[in-house]
């Protein structure tokens, strides 16, 4: 069923595309994405797709669910981006304790939940819970949620770091502060979460340590292979494959104004005749082919580990991320070759091409993209060097 499903919100989201293109320009002027647009989205059961079948959700292949990212992407960055983190909470809200299930979607099964991982607040354990407090950046799509997962180290009496946590708050337990002014992403509304110390009971947090082991309490509800899944695969890929949808628009952008644009300088030369300008058009579309077919292989080895029953080998998690942060990489070397190869009209504000360009590097920045890392545990794994404990693995 979920398979039919998934076909069907593809489909929904490809009669979509059409309206994000035209919505493109507006969701960077607002520097937010519309309204209507998350409704409409909403409509296709995009953001259902990695939700638990306990909870309404579709519990859909990974695949499909990057499948519909890409498209939105190549239509409208910001769009895809939002949808692309929006879309992966439900799969990580999978892990927790039931109750906190419970408390997100037990009244409401269409709950969206934004989020903040990186520890720039505080957490304290207290009896029954911890108080967090403190300032956290970069929730995208926070707008368009009433909860937030909230990634923070966590201290003891005597402020010692003991765990990190991920914590899972109401809407009325934070506040967003419109901080987003950005030259790319402009329409994903990441703005700051801001918290006044409140109490977060025990349930409603999980431990880093529990989802590196691929052991967590949401299991016994959703014994379904998706939520074996290692966190730092699914969630790496919700940041590259919306880059590669960037980049898969900036080229069907390119392509198309191409055919028809004459170059002046060439006396009159059709671009489309220009032999270096096929070159790399060529090269443009390898380097996104070569990102989108490693994710789909990653991915489907991936799944066929957790649907038969097999540990996960630690090659090919070091394997993911190694193609992850490649992909991401071959995806921004396309949007330059395409957008150097653009002409002078390409800078021209509301132009597809140099949106796409602007966007694809905002993504590029964000932590999870950084290669040096990923790059040196393959690659000293490979050596026979021990591979250092990585959150994101």
């Amino acid at each position: 069923m979920a398979e039919n499903a998934g076909h069907e919100v593809i489909d929904g989201v490809r009669e979509l595309l059409p309206t994000l293109r035209e919505r493109a320009q507006e969701a960077e002027d607002a520097r937010v994405i519309s309204a209507e647009t998350i409704k409409s989205l909403e409509g296709t059961g995009l953001f259902r797709l990695l939700q638990p079948a306990a909870f309404g959700g579709l519990e859909a292949d990974p695949l499909t669910f990057y499948t519909a990212v890409r498209l939105i992407a190549s239509a409208c960055g910001s769009t895809g981006w939002v949808c692309s983190v929006l879309g992966v909470h439900p799969w990580h809200v999978g892990l927790f304790p039931a109750q906190a299930q419970q408390d997100i979607w037990g009244s409401d099964s269409a709950t969206r939940i934004s989020s903040s991982y990186a520890p720039t607040g505080k957490a304290r354990k207290v009896e029954g819970g911890h108080r967090v407090g403190g300032r956290w950046s970069f929730s995208s799509g926070c707008d368009h949620a009433s909860w937030v997962l909230l990634g923070q180290i966590v201290t003891d009496s005597e402020n010692r770091p003991i765990d990190f946590r991920t914590f899972l708050l109401p809407r009325g337990d934070y506040v967003i502060e419109d901080v987003w002014d950005t030259v790319g992403l402009r329409g994903t509304g990441s703005n700051d979460i801001v918290v006044s110390d409140v109490f977060v009971p025990e349930y409603r947090s999980l431990s880093f340590t529990d989802v590196s082991r691929l052991v967590c309490p949401g299991q016994e509800l959703n014994p379904a292979p998706l939520y074996k899944l290692p966190y730092g695969s699914v969630f790496s890929y919700s940041i590259t494959t919306p880059i590669i949808g960037m980049a898969t628009g900036a080229y069907d952008a390119h392509v198309a104004y191409t055919r028809e644009r004459v170059r002046v300088a060439y006396v009159g030369q059709k671009a489309a005749q220009d032999p270096f300008a096929q070159v790399r058009v060529a090269e443009a579309a390898a380097e996104i082919d070569g990102a989108w077919t490693a994710l789909e292989r990653n991915m489907t080895e991936l799944m066929e580990c957790v649907k038969t029953g097999q540990p996960i080998p630690l090659d090919l998690r070091l394997r993911v991320r190694r193609d992850q942060v490649r992909g991401t990489g071959q995806a921004i070397r396309a949007v330059d070759r395409l957008f150097e190869n653009s002409g002078g009209r390409a800078l021209k504000s509301g132009t597809p091409i140099q949106r796409f360009w602007r966007d694809a590097h905002a993504g590029r920045v964000h932590a999870i993209n950084d290669p040096e890392r990923a790059l040196s545990m393959y690659g000293g794994s490979e050596f026979g060097l021990p591979v250092p404990a990585d959150a994101m693995l």
